[in-house]
């Protein structure tokens, strides 16, 4: 059979919320990646709604990860006091 051919069925991976997700999968990298020169936060839209770009890199495994996010989500990503605590006031910018 045609691998092409055959339709793709998508199984969920949990019950959770994809948004929580999304936000728990950035934590863990961010901690894991332990380092805020390898993050950048910056605000690329105000209005009708704050977006923010969340850019992420680790070198020694040639991997990056941007996303967007709004700031309802930028600030749930931000209580957790281990992000708090790499990225800092530095990884933000206006």
């Amino acid at each position: 059979m045609n691998p092409a051919a055959t339709p793709y069925h998508p199984l969920p991976l949990s019950d959770e919320d994809p948004s929580q997700r999304l936000l728990d999968s950035l934590r863990n990298e961010i901690i894991e990646g332990g380092e805020a020169g390898n993050l950048r936060i910056r605000c690329v839209f105000r209005s009708p709604r704050e977006i923010y770009r969340l850019e992420f890199e680790i070198p020694e495994r040639d991997y990056q990860r941007t996303t967007l996010l709004d700031r309802d989500a930028l600030e749930e990503l931000l209580e957790a006091d281990e992000v708090r605590a790499i990225i800092g006031a530095d990884a933000l910018e206006a």
